[in-house]
């Protein structure tokens, strides 16, 4: 099928245009609201979220980067200040000599519990308190279309 150059329609570019404006501002609020409770952006949540959700609290970082929108170097960058704060470790993988790991701490994990409250606190306050449950059921049917497409 060849790629149709025609303007979007009003329904097209409000759907469009609303979700990039939802999504930013939600970010902004849930990032002032992490910021302000716990000294961590939403990026850095996010990293301590999927290592706290891992086996043995660990990933590598490559999975990582994967994983949170941001560049490896972003990915690298950000695991190395949460270093600095004790909340991660960084190690070598013991069975490829290039691959790094980065595991939760104790720290880690006791930041990472509080936060996560915080979080969902943040998701209910500024998105999902916002919509009925028609509405959230309907979104997640929508998003997992998304999900579930192969590229």
């Amino acid at each position: 099928m060849a790629p149709t150059t025609d303007i979007l329609s009003p329904h097209e570019l409000a759907a469009w245009r609303g979700l990039l404006e939802a999504h930013s501002q939600l970010m902004r609020q849930l990032d002032a609201q992490m910021q302000a409770e716990h000294g961590l952006s939403v990026s850095a949540y996010e990293v301590l979220m999927f290592l706290d959700d891992a086996p043995e609290h660990r990933m590598r970082m490559s999975d990582i980067a994967d994983r949170v929108l941001l560049s490896r170097s972003g990915c690298t960058r950000l695991v190395d200040r949460l270093a600095q704060h004790g909340y991660v470790t960084r190690c070598a993988v013991s069975d490829d000599g290039r691959g790094l790991y980065a595991q939760l701490t104790d720290a880690g994990l006791e930041k990472i519990g509080a936060a996560r409250i915080t979080h969902h606190e943040g998701i209910r306050r500024f998105f999902l308190d916002h919509l009925t449950a028609t509405d959230q059921i309907a979104l997640g049917d929508i998003w997992s279309r998304f999900r579930d497409r192969s590229t």
